[in-house]
């Protein structure tokens, strides 16, 4: 019988401190976090496709002996690869991304210039 008390007076004391607490927004801290991860997450999409897009340039060029023009081109496009993720990432931060595209196939979902927003 004493556990039983003790569970009821848990459970009021829970209710009693959700009423007391208000529902804050989120501390400025956390958002500005939050913020700081996109922005280094944009930051690693952009130097990825600049250093995928190297990889494969110098990689064919040493094969092919075409140095360093297949490294210039990739490089430009992984930086054109790698500018687009970041254009989507920002769609997505922003809540633009269509969910239903996005949960067809992933990495897709972003609005094209075509559909409305």
């Amino acid at each position: 019988m004493a556990d039983r008390s003790d569970a009821e007076r848990m459970r009021a004391l829970n209710a009693r401190l959700a009423a007391a607490r208000p529902d804050a927004p989120r501390p400025h801290m956390e958002e500005h976090y939050s913020q700081a991860q996109l922005a280094w997450r944009m930051v690693v999409e952009l130097v990825a496709g600049l250093g995928i897009g190297f990889g494969i340039g110098y990689g064919l060029d040493v094969l092919l002996g075409t140095t360093p023009w297949l490294m210039v081109i990739f490089v430009f496009l992984g930086f054109a690869a790698g500018v687009k993720t970041m254009i989507a990432s920002a769609q997505e931060a922003q809540g633009t991304a269509s969910l239903k595209a996005a949960l067809e196939e992933p990495g897709a979902g972003a609005p094209t210039k075509d559909e409305d927003r």
